[in-house]
């Protein structure tokens, strides 16, 4: 195998601003939740178009982001990166601009557009940039934290904004921050020699991925607001299972795929995609019902609310940077990413004795500190094993690939824990004969009873990870540019100790 590159001098510099890119992809996806209820009345968006608001974004973001990984490896990471970052900011000013709903709909959209361009692109800089192991162990505890804490930075960061600014900054925010980040990646950010994909891009799989994941992610939407028995629901999931067969088809045939099967087909990597999706589901429940339950039933405010999330993303930082970075080249992934995703588990299973009266500091700062402790250490671990021993010619779309999980998991989440919650909350209050008084006890029964859910999710997603991920400590380097076709099975992931 040829000899790996000499690190680049400006790395840790070029680490601040893909980090700060991460960041505004991630709180982007949480941010504009808290805003909305004023979006909503600025706007007069309907309740019906309402979570078009949240889905334009997450639909365009989910269904592009093969391709988006596939033109950062074809066209350059470092471009892919830029290109990124400034359509965001324009998407961004765009809606925080819009004077009707169909204007923020669309710079919704544009948003998620260029978010999946701009996600796999920084992550594949982070994999094709920091090579040697101890570096790596660091720069992704740091990217750990940030993909993790991120969607609570965003309810913070809402709530600041919508209640002493104005809704539409949660959308303008992201315009100094892309700018910075831009001018930075111009200055300082830095590809390999030889590390791009020469292979033209592949249409009929880019059209399958692209229509496959739009149908999936569309049809976990349509089962929150329609029933998961409603005909449009089943039709979208059976056209989602159709097209995605169709693309596994097509990649394992054409000679450039859009999606190399060599990527997913290793089994660590595929451990890290299930587990790490599975995980996602739970964070879903977590942000969805504690937001609720701190607003509506203790009347917190926007603000509060916000800060009230703190603790977990000071435990998200701590596992990350302080457990997962600096046990990740002396113990096997699987030995941090299965204890993180129970510790997360048991946090958990703390806020199932949820109730109207719980004290913040008696149940939820405990639970939220395992959580964030949980994940940050599991996060970490995955971030890096998802690309680590990857071809950089596949960094882009393998970095895509842990995007995509997050993504679905994200919108699995959503659908399926609140349709949960909303169930067993009106089962709760009918039983009760309906009495109006008794509305938030139902609301807390319906959240205790979906967050069951979430632990027995985090649950699998640890078994998974401890049964399907067998690599010893990750001690090596990705491999070489100069690695011939079909060697990514031989290099994947350097196995050191057991």
């Amino acid at each position: 195998m040829p000899e790996t590159p000499a690190p680049h001098p400006r790395r840790w510099t070029a680490l601040v601003f893909i980090a700060l890119a991460q960041l505004m992809v991630v709180l982007d996806a949480t941010i504009v939740n808290i805003a909305l209820p004023s979006a909503q009345r600025d706007l007069g968006i309907s309740d019906g178009n309402r979570q078009w608001v949240i889905t334009a974004y997450t639909l365009a973001f989910g269904g592009l982001l093969l391709l988006g990984g596939r033109i950062a490896d074809i066209a350059g990471r470092k471009r892919a990166f830029t290109i990124g970052l400034l359509g965001f900011a324009g998407a961004s000013a765009l809606g925080g601009a819009a004077v009707n709903t169909g204007m923020l709909l669309g710079a919704r959209a544009l948003q998620g557009a260029f978010g999946a361009l701009l996600a796999p692109a920084a992550l594949s800089l982070l994999a094709v940039t920091f090579t040697e192991a101890r570096e790596r162990a660091k720069a992704f505890g740091i990217y750990g934290a940030i993909a993790g804490g991120g969607g609570a930075i965003g309810l913070i960061l809402g709530g600041v904004l919508t209640e002493y600014l104005d809704w539409r900054w949660a959308l303008y925010v992201n315009v100094p921050i892309a700018v910075v980040a831009a001018v930075g990646a111009i200055a300082v950010v830095h590809e390999p020699a030889g590390s791009r994909n020469s292979n033209r891009l592949d249409i009929p799989g880019v059209v399958l991925a692209t229509l496959g994941l739009v149908s999936l992610v569309y049809g976990f939407t349509r089962a929150e607001s329609d029933g998961w028995g409603a005909g449009a629901t089943i039709g979208l999931f059976v056209a989602a299972v159709v097209l995605l067969l169709g693309f596994v088809a097509v990649e394992s045939r054409v000679k450039a795929p859009l999606l190399p099967l060599r990527v997913v087909a290793d089994r660590n990597r595929a451990g890290v995609y299930l587990s790490l999706g599975l995980a996602v589901i739970g964070m879903f429940g977590l942000f969805l019902f504690l937001t609720y339950y701190l607003q509506i039933v203790k009347g917190y405010t926007p603000v509060v609310t916000g800060l009230a999330f703190l603790p977990m993303v000071a435990g998200m930082i701590t596992g990350s940077t302080q457990i997962g970075a600096r046990l990740m080249t002396r113990v096997p992934p699987r030995l941090l990413m299965a204890p993180g995703f129970l510790a997360a588990a048991l946090g958990m299973l703390i806020l199932t004795q949820l109730k109207v009266d719980s004290s913040y500091a008696g149940l939820i700062l405990p639970a939220q500190i395992l959580l964030g402790l949980g994940m940050g250490t599991a996060f970490m671990p995955a971030m890096s094993l998802a690309t680590h021993g990857v071809q950089p010619r596949d960094a882009g779309i393998a970095s895509a690939m842990v995007n995509t999980s997050q993504q679905v998991g994200g919108s699995i989440g959503t659908a399926l824990l609140n349709t949960i919650a909303a169930s067993a909350t009106t089962s709760w209050l009918v039983a009760r004969g309906g009495d109006p008084k008794l509305i938030n006890q139902a609301a807390v029964h319906g959240y205790a009873a979906a967050i069951w859910w979430a632990v027995g999710i985090l649950a699998v997603s640890a078994t998974l990870a401890f049964t399907l991920i067998t690599t010893g400590r990750q001690g090596g380097a990705i491999a070489s540019s100069g690695s011939p076709e079909g060697a990514e099975d031989e290099v994947a992931i350097p196995v050191i100790a057991h």
